[in-house]
């Protein structure tokens, strides 16, 4: 640093200097927001994962960004994270359906001091929850033989349908192994485990031959299911990678599971939700494109540039408009004020919310409804945050992470606000982003898809996890009954087999999203 009497006599040449140390700060202050945000999303990342690489990069970062603030003429203050005072659950009363096992224990009769007899006085319950490991059963199905003494006529019933053509799998099983991979998260392996702690020997390639089996045979249902969603006025789109084994190499490669959910019960309607998962080997447009070939109406999707043909080429007889989400907008500045405090960008999140607020209150009700609200109440604040926004980006550096924030959702403006003036379209996307959630558990007990054919399995089976889920549905007791009938159902009445139509089969309760 210079000394006062090393500076030159020369404004200009001062103006030059102070100048140049002003450039200095502002890319050392760019830099350390940068670092800090690049830090929290690693640290969120690396919740619940063991990964050396990743801690090695965020000791990277730490040192990068710590080597900066010494720099710096003065470090920031600390951020003292104040956290809520923990809420304690309240116990529920446990569900009265379950069996109940009385233990009486019971006291003596004769009181202990005096050897009186004791008269009753009461008594006090208290109710432990208790689990009875499942069990295996073995059904044997005995067909007699009849046989005519007079015309040596051989009369036997007709054997009863599997599942699996000669596989030893019931239908509760399957459903059952199914469920437990892609509801509960457990690869075939592990099953495989467990099942032998209980004496039961299935390898894991059989459960495998199984697991492809049943996909096969609920085939025509994946199909009507897709049916149904296309045929939607609107829907929900999103995607997320799968890796995908790569044979011979020991590498994998990103495959895409691709969701497109049908959900208008926000706006009041009663049509059955649904959602459909199809599989690609890698994220080229064209994969949407063909999933969406027969769809007209509002997609509502996130900003990935697959889906910008649908709205770009657009065809008179198949028109198909976007929908923006503000959820993601919403996430971009939230990321930048965990990471920095910034004010601008907690501002931004302020008059997000109230845009939600808004959302809350007419959930449920019918779309002309919705319609009329936000014009009157969303539109207003719209019009202001759109003024703003374009204020605020004008004031800040352009490679900064907030100017970036703001120029993301200026650009998709016109698709962000569509949900004002159209009672159908839901805020953001989170139809979509929720259907994923249990690909992405899944994804961190599988590691990997075997292959492509594993990833088709796998979009099928959560389409029909996840429209069961939709429904209210238990996921397992709708597929043991759909392989116990599916076998034996006429193929063109297959929509009788849809989880709606079988509300009526089942005891009506609401399944964890």
């Amino acid at each position: 640093m210079q000394s006062m009497s090393d500076l030159p006599d020369d404004i200009e040449i001062l103006k030059q200097i102070v100048i140049e140390q002003r450039e200095r700060l502002l890319s050392n202050s760019l830099q350390i927001e940068q670092l800090k945000l690049q830090l929290s999303k690693l640290r969120r990342m690396q919740f619940g994962r063991s990964s050396e690489q990743l801690d090695a990069q965020i000791a990277q970062l730490e040192l990068t960004l710590e080597d900066l603030e010494v720099r710096a003429a003065s470090a920031p203050p600390a951020v003292v994270a104040v956290l809520p005072e923990r809420v304690k659950p309240v116990r529920r009363p446990l569900p009265e359906r379950l069996p109940r096992e009385t233990l009486v224990h019971a006291a003596a009769c004769h009181c202990p001091e005096c050897g009186t007899e004791m008269n009753a006085l009461g008594e006090d319950v208290a109710e432990v929850l208790e689990y009875v490991p499942s069990h295996f059963k073995v059904i044997r199905h005995v067909r007699p033989k009849r046989s005519c003494p007079k015309c040596q006529k051989i009369v036997q019933a007709e054997a009863p349908s599997r599942p699996i053509a000669r596989g030893i799998a019931g239908p509760g099983l399957l459903a059952h192994v199914l469920v437990s991979k892609y509801c509960d998260h457990l690869p075939l392996y592990r099953q495989s485990q467990i099942y032998a702690r209980e004496g039961i020997d299935l390898d894991r390639s059989t459960l495998a031959d199984w697991v492809g089996a049943a996909s096969n045979l609920l085939e025509p249902l994946i199909a009507a299911i897709s049916r149904h969603v296309l045929q939607a006025d609107k829907v929900h789109a999103d995607d997320t990678p799968v890796p995908v084994l790569c044979p011979g190499r020991g590498t994998t490669r990103q495959g895409r599971l691709w969701t497109y959910v049908r959900d208008d019960r926000p706006a009041g309607l009663e049509i059955p939700p649904a959602v459909w998962f199809a599989y690609s080997p890698d994220r080229k447009g064209e994969h949407p494109r063909r999933h969406l070939h027969n769809f007209t109406g509002i997609l509502q999707a996130d900003g990935y540039a697959g889906f910008d043909k649908l709205y770009n080429e657009i065809d008179p007889d198949h028109p198909i408009k976007e929908a923006a989400c503000w959820a993601h907008v919403r996430r971009k500045f939230y990321d930048i004020q965990v990471a920095t405090d910034s004010p601008v960008a907690s501002e931004a999140l302020a008059r997000i919310g109230e845009l939600y607020g808004i959302e809350m209150e007419i959930r449920g009700q019918p779309a002309v409804a919705r319609q009329q609200v936000r014009q009157a109440r969303a539109g207003p604040k719209l019009a202001d945050l759109h003024q703003w926004l374009i204020a605020t980006v004008r004031q800040l550096s352009k490679k900064s992470d907030l100017a970036g924030a703001i120029h993301y959702a200026l650009a998709r403006w016109k698709a962000l606000t569509r949900y004002r003036d159209d009672g159908r379209i839901e805020i953001d996307n989170n139809a979509a982003e929720r259907a994923l959630r249990a690909v992405a558990l899944g994804r961190k007990n599988y590691l990997f898809a075997g292959a492509d054919c594993g990833g088709e399995r796998a979009a099928a089976i959560y389409s029909l996890i996840g429209t069961a889920k939709l429904n209210d549905i238990d996921p397992e007791a709708y597929l043991r009954y759909v392989l116990t009938h599916i076998a034996e159902h006429p193929i063109n009445r297959i929509d009788e087999l849809l989880p709606w139509n079988l509300a009526a089969q089942f005891d009506p309760q609401r399944i964890a999203a």
